[in-house]
């Protein structure tokens, strides 16, 4: 999993499993980073082919968190099996979930979130 930190971007890319295991590493690493206002939480799920139901703890509170801070959580490039899981859960209603990173840029130029280049 790598992790990078771009002024008010945070972007996590988990990769492979998201299971217990993949789970609690994913919360370890947003548990590392207090959300601030304003900032946009990005987690990339397009190395992500598995999810399982202890998968969607970490996702549901890093946007707990995110939203108690006024930090804004998305999610991208989520893949068939996870997006099923998403939809069984109906948790893509609860989740903005945008199709590729190029689709969040709008919300970044029209929040006035910053970029590092």
């Amino acid at each position: 999993m790598t992790l990078t930190q771009e002024r008010q971007v945070i972007l996590f890319e988990p990769q492979g499993a998201i299971d217990l295991q993949g789970g609690m590493a994913l919360s370890e690493k947003m548990a590392a980073i207090k959300p601030q206002a304003d900032q946009l939480w990005v987690i990339d799920l397009a190395a992500v082919d598995f999810m399982d139901s202890s998968g969607l703890v970490p996702l549901v509170i890093g946007l707990k968190a995110a939203r108690q801070s006024g930090c804004r959580l998305v999610l991208c490039n989520v893949q068939t099996p996870v997006r099923l899981i998403l939809e069984l859960t109906q948790l893509d209603s609860v989740f903005e979930i945008f199709n590729s990173e190029e689709d969040i840029l709008s919300i970044v130029k029209d929040n006035n979130f910053v970029l590092a280049d």
